[in-house]
């Protein structure tokens, strides 16, 4: 793929590679969109921890995937990450959406006691690049 051809760069293989350490959970393939293989590693430990060493190579590749598949914008798909990663418990990620009403809620009840949380493990990428593109 030509430098004129490529995406944009919404997810970033630094970030992946520092959620892969923590991926024994499946946060790193959330991160890239894998849903269904996530909720695998997150009830398997990373498939007993074989899935996770072997996703030390296959993060450039869902990186790549990552950026086509998602749109860049205003919203950063790495801070939101973050924020989500070490804090999604207090909503603190809905509030950089500027979703404010969710975010008080999830202040107020620990992200709907984790369910709220799951929900946004789903379904982060497909939020920010919603936002992203009605900003375009």
């Amino acid at each position: 793929m030509t430098e004129a051809n490529r995406p944009p760069n919404s997810h970033s293989v630094v970030l992946g590679y520092i959620l892969w350490i923590f991926g024994f959970m499946g946060v790193h393939r959330f991160y890239y969109g894998k849903q269904l293989t996530g909720t695998l590693w997150f009830f398997t430990l990373g498939l007993c921890g074989i899935g996770w060493i072997i996703d030390l190579f296959l993060i450039p590749g869902m990186d790549r995937a990552a950026d086509i598949k998602y749109t860049s914008g205003k919203i950063e798909y790495n801070v939101a990450w973050v924020i989500m990663a070490f804090l999604g418990i207090f909503g603190i990620h809905r509030f950089y959406l500027c979703k404010y009403w969710t975010g008080i809620l999830w202040l107020l009840t620990g992200g709907l006691i984790g369910f709220g949380v799951v929900y946004d493990y789903w379904t982060l990428n497909d939020q920010i690049s919603e936002i992203n593109k009605s900003n375009l």
